[in-house]
């Protein structure tokens, strides 16, 4: 087979001789056969051979085993062992070929670093485990961050790290030091938070751990208190937390200041996976709960509504469906919808939102909008003042258009009632903006 990779004579280098055709200006490579990977059919990076004497790619023979295959590729043959030795001869014969066809624009593969083996992993946690008794902070820095040089090479690494209980063991070292002294541990607990981001989904007991006064106190004094990337970390694994356990709630309402911390990432923007893992958290927060309405009214008190509706102008599909997540909640409120209703943005936006971004996000949209229909009256525009403002901004037609396309069976419901109330209202108000009537549906109310 031939690579692709072709070299243009430099037209500088003038000889006497005419060239006899144009293409011998080009030259061309090949690649030996057995120097390429039989699942890829590109040049093997890293060779590895299994049980049955066939070399492959490391990454495309662990992506062949992952997706559930139990026989060698090229042979066909069940795979006694998943084994997978380094072919160091191989591999350096194809470095030296690399290095020979340098001239044609052939780079040198790199030297593969050797994975990380369950027997590392097991070793490293016992040592942080004995750290962790003896309390030496020192030294599980220095451990955890060899964890995290292990992930940066490879998902390969992650998976066996993950695997092997690391984030148990973290999760308890994590709590440890947290319980003695947050300020003077402070470097440890960071370290450790900046990898338990990729260590979901927890056991039981490491969910305990970090579930716990001590370790959410702890995070919440870094989100308060650290760098930027300290704080990415800790909504990171608050989210993930809450997505696990949503009774973890009412022990982060008895935490000062978590409300206040959560708004400011969203105020004051890291970059786009904090502001959804803060939103998501926010969601958890304000679902029913024993402390859902205490978080509520003090997300309300912060301006959360004014500043999802900012939001929700130019954000893109993921940011979008966590903040009308959010607002939804909100508006389960009184003070949440009464807000609501005194940003000019909100009607607007929820209507621009139908069917413009996502499923989920156009149910989202009609909740907080048939919430806000249901409920609210607007002191300075008398009755119907909610009803009024939807019809000026479209909802009439956007609902039309839903319902005849089809939504689903969660808020079909609420479609036809908003419908049924935004035409009283328009008939009440001799609305003439509507461009749409009832006769268009399939059929009556």
């Amino acid at each position: 087979m031939i690579l692709s990779w072709r070299r243009r004579r430099s037209s500088n280098n003038k000889s006497s001789e005419p060239a006899l055709n144009d293409s011998s200006l080009d030259t061309e490579v090949m690649i030996p056969a057995h120097f390429r990977c039989p699942i890829s059919l590109d040049l093997l990076k890293d060779p590895v051979t299994l049980s049955t004497g066939i070399t492959y790619d490391r990454e495309s023979i662990e992506r062949w085993i992952e997706s559930g295959n139990q026989t060698c590729p090229v042979t066909n043959q069940v795979l006694n062992s998943f084994d997978q030795i380094p072919n160091h001869a191989l591999r350096k014969m194809i470095q030296d070929w690399c290095v020979k066809n340098r001239s044609f624009g052939i780079e040198r593969i790199p030297t593969p670093r050797v994975p990380v083996s369950q027997y590392e992993v097991s070793g490293i946690c016992s040592r942080i485990e004995v750290a962790t008794r003896c309390g030496d902070d020192r030294k599980c820095v220095e451990l955890v961050r060899k964890i995290k040089a292990w992930g940066k090479e490879s998902e390969r690494n992650k998976r066996c790290v993950v695997n092997n209980g690391t984030g148990c063991v973290l999760s308890n070292t994590f709590l440890s030091f947290a319980s003695v002294s947050i300020e003077k541990h402070v470097g440890l607990l960071v370290e450790i938070l900046s990898v338990l981001p990729w260590m979901f989904p927890l056991g039981e007991e490491g969910q305990s751990k970090l579930g716990s006064t001590a370790s959410l106190s702890c995070m919440v004094w870094v989100l308060k208190n650290g760098d930027l990337s300290a704080r990415q970390n800790v909504v990171s694994v608050l989210k993930e937390l809450l997505s696990l356990n949503q009774r973890l709630v009412d022990k982060l309402a008895e935490i000062e200041g978590i409300s206040e911390a959560l708004v400011k990432v969203i105020r004051e923007p890291i970059c786009p996976k904090a502001t959804k893992a803060s939103l998501t958290a926010i969601f958890y927060m304000i679902s029913p709960s024993q402390s859902s309405v205490r978080f509520t009214s003090r997300f309300v008190e912060l301006g959360l509504v004014s500043l999802i509706t900012e939001i929700l102008v130019d954000a893109e599909k993921g940011t979008c469906e966590r903040a009308l997540g959010v607002l939804s909640g909100i508006c389960d409120s009184k003070e949440g919808r009464e807000e609501a209703c005194k940003n000019a943005l909100t009607m607007p936006i929820l209507v621009k939102k139908m069917l413009r971004i996502s499923e989920i996000a156009t149910e989202f949209a009609v909740c907080t909008l048939w919430k806000l229909c249901k409920n609210c009256k607007k002191e300075d525009d008398g009755d119907g003042g909610v009803l009024v403002e939807a019809l000026q901004s479209g909802a009439f037609q956007k609902l039309l258009v839903l319902l005849q396309v089809g939504c689903s069976e969660a808020i079909k419901e609420k479609v036809t009632e908003l419908l049924k109330l935004l035409n009283l209202q328009r008939n009440r108000s001799n609305c003439v903006d509507a461009s749409m009537d009832f006769k268009y549906l399939k059929r009556p109310f």
